[in-house]
C-alpha cells in the first residue's frame, strides 16, 4: 500500500508515518497542497492523508484538485482547526475523511478498512 501524506510540518509527517507503518507500506511525503497536486499522478497512492492549513496550496484546494483528474482517490483531510465549517469544505472538495489532529486514533482503522 502506497499512503502520501501532505503536511507542511516534518515532525507531523513523522508523527503520520509512525502511527501508519505496516509490513508493504511504502510512503510519499510532500510539504503542501500544490506539491501534492504535482505529485498524485506520477505516484498514484493508495491513500491521501492532507494537512488542511498549508501555502502556497492548501489542503482543501488540493484535494479538490486530484479528485477531479482521480474522481476514485481516497483523501482524508487531517487538521489542528476545529471550526466546523473545514469539515463542510473537505466533504464538498470530495474527502472521505475528516480527522482533527489531536484524536487521530481511527486513521489506521480507517485507512486498513478502507484498502480492504
Amino acid at each position: 500500500m502506497k499512503i502520501m501524506i501532505a503536511d507542511d510540518h516534518a515532525e507531523m509527517r513523522d508523527f503520520l508515518k509512525s502511527i501508519l507503518q505496516g509490513t508493504g507500506v511504502e510512503f510519499v511525503e510532500c510539504r503542501d497542497g500544490g506539491e501534492a497536486m504535482a505529485c498524485f499522478a506520477a505516484q498514484r497512492p493508495d491513500w491521501t492523508v492532507m494537512d488542511v492549513r498549508m501555502k502556497p496550496v492548501d489542503g482543501v484546494t488540493a484535494t479538490r484538485d486530484i479528485l477531479a483528474r482521480f474522481p476514485a482517490s481516497r483523501v482524508l483531510i487531517i487538521t489542528q482547526d476545529h471550526n466546523p465549517r473545514l469539515r463542510t469544505e473537505a466533504r464538498s472538495a470530495g474527502a472521505c475523511g475528516f480527522l482533527l489532529k489531536d484524536d487521530l486514533s481511527q486513521l489506521p482503522q480507517l485507512i486498513s478498512a478502507g484498502h480492504e
